[in-house]
């Protein structure tokens, strides 16, 4: 059943980097990336920071739980002149080098690890995935900076902020 979004959307995808350098990516089942590698990805949910929302659409749609290193870009554009759709993009590192991947089967076909260079030349790659391959953008992302309280007026359960240390 699909959510009602509005036509604000707010996205996450992340780059999960294991100790071989290679990239968890997945083929989702559904959508224009039916059948595509891309990053696994979802909406962020009320009550959850961008970067908490990346953590668990990597861990619900790989098995796979990671930790966030930056954020490394950001997409954004409008569908049929009406709906904004932005997407942030971090990079990520598995906790432990044992975990298997265990897919969603409900949402994706397939998952497993490649390295940037096999997916810059797979015709089944993402337009996103294959530009993220042919660039060096880990060396650029922007860190959590974590434990900044802008003051209690504010409310706020949770707080980051992301800059170029």
């Amino acid at each position: 059943m699909r959510k009602d979004r509005g036509k604000i959307w707010l996205g996450v995808s992340g780059v999960t980097v294991n100790e071989h350098g290679q990239w968890l990516v997945v083929k989702k089942a559904y959508s224009g990336l039916k059948g595509r590698w891309s990053l696994p990805a979802g909406f962020v949910n009320a009550g959850e920071t961008v970067d908490e929302a990346v953590i668990r659409e990597i861990k619900e749609e790989t098995g796979i739980d990671c930790k966030v290193s930056g954020l490394i870009g950001f997409r954004t554009g409008v569908i049929r002149d009406d709906i904004s759709d932005n997407m942030a993009i971090f990079y990520c590192h598995m906790l432990d080098a044992r975990q298997q991947v265990t897919i969603q089967e409900k949402e994706i076909l397939e998952a497993k690890w490649l390295y940037p260079q096999e997916l810059a030349q797979d015709e089944t790659t993402s337009v996103m995935l294959k530009e993220m391959a042919s660039n060096q953008f880990e060396k650029h992302q922007l860190e959590a900076i974590e434990g900044i309280n802008p003051g209690d007026i504010f409310g706020y359960t949770s707080y980051r902020l992301f800059f170029k240390k």
